[in-house]
């Protein structure tokens, strides 16, 4: 092994960094981030679950399916509406929270799935 963990080259395929470096300028990458940020808490990602399977819940049955204060569950349902992932209706006083659209409902069963093929390989 080589006491070196430097990379001799200062660019292997220029016009593949170059077009890659274009591309990234043309996409919302902290969008992107944004979305994984606020899902990766694990309280979160239990409430981004449960809007999947139950399409509609209010936020007191939301507290309760993760075990939480409504407070709690209020402060993240904000952080989940602010990055566009839950979107809510007010009935009187209650607020309904569900999914904001289905490419988060995919993007959401895709990594339940990724999960699961990467615990099968440890």
């Amino acid at each position: 092994m080589s006491n070196k963990d430097t990379c001799d080259v200062y660019s292997y395929d220029e016009d593949k960094v170059n077009q890659i470096q274009s591309e990234l300028e043309n996409e919302d990458i902290k969008s992107v981030a944004k979305l994984f940020k606020a899902i990766a808490e694990e309280n979160r990602a239990k409430i981004t679950f449960a809007l999947l399977n139950a399409d509609e819940l209010c936020v007191c049955d939301i507290a309760n399916v993760i075990g939480v204060t409504v407070a709690n569950a209020s402060h993240h349902l904000r952080t989940l509406h602010n990055a566009g992932i839950v979107k809510f209706r007010k009935e009187g006083k209650l607020a309904f929270y569900s999914l904001d659209d289905d490419h988060v409902k995919t993007l959401f069963m895709n990594a339940l799935e990724h999960g699961k093929e990467v615990n099968c390989n440890d």
